[in-house]
C-alpha cells in the first residue's frame, strides 16, 4: 500500500473515531453542579476540552489503523469471509 493511501485511510479512521469518542466523559452543567446559563442548551457540555478529545481520538484511530494494517498485511479477514450472499462463488463459475 502506498503511503498516500495509508494516510488517507488514517484520516478516515480519525474522522470516524471522533463520533466514537465524543459521547464519553461529557458532563452537563447540571451534572457538574454549575448554574445553567439562560439561552444555552441543557445538554451542552460544561467544559469542552478539545485537546483531550483530540488525544483520545488519535489513540483510538491509531489502534484501529494498526489493526487495519495488520489485517491488510496478514489477511485475517478477506472479502470471502464477509461474503454473506455467496457472490464470490458466482464469479468463479
Amino acid at each position: 500500500m502506498r503511503w498516500t493511501s495509508a494516510l488517507a485511510i488514517y484520516i478516515l479512521f480519525w474522522s470516524f473515531s471522533v463520533f466514537l469518542v465524543l459521547p464519553f466523559g461529557v458532563r452537563t452543567t447540571h451534572e457538574a453542579g454549575g448554574d445553567h446559563v439562560p439561552g444555552t442548551a441543557e445538554s451542552a457540555p460544561h467544559e469542552f476540552r478539545a485537546g483531550r478529545i483530540a488525544l483520545r481520538v488519535t489513540v483510538v484511530a491509531t489502534v484501529l489503523f494498526v489493526l487495519f494494517q495488520l489485517n491488510y498485511h496478514y489477511g485475517w479477514v478477506t472479502p470471502r469471509d464477509v461474503d454473506l450472499f455467496g457472490r464470490m462463488d458466482m464469479e468463479t463459475r
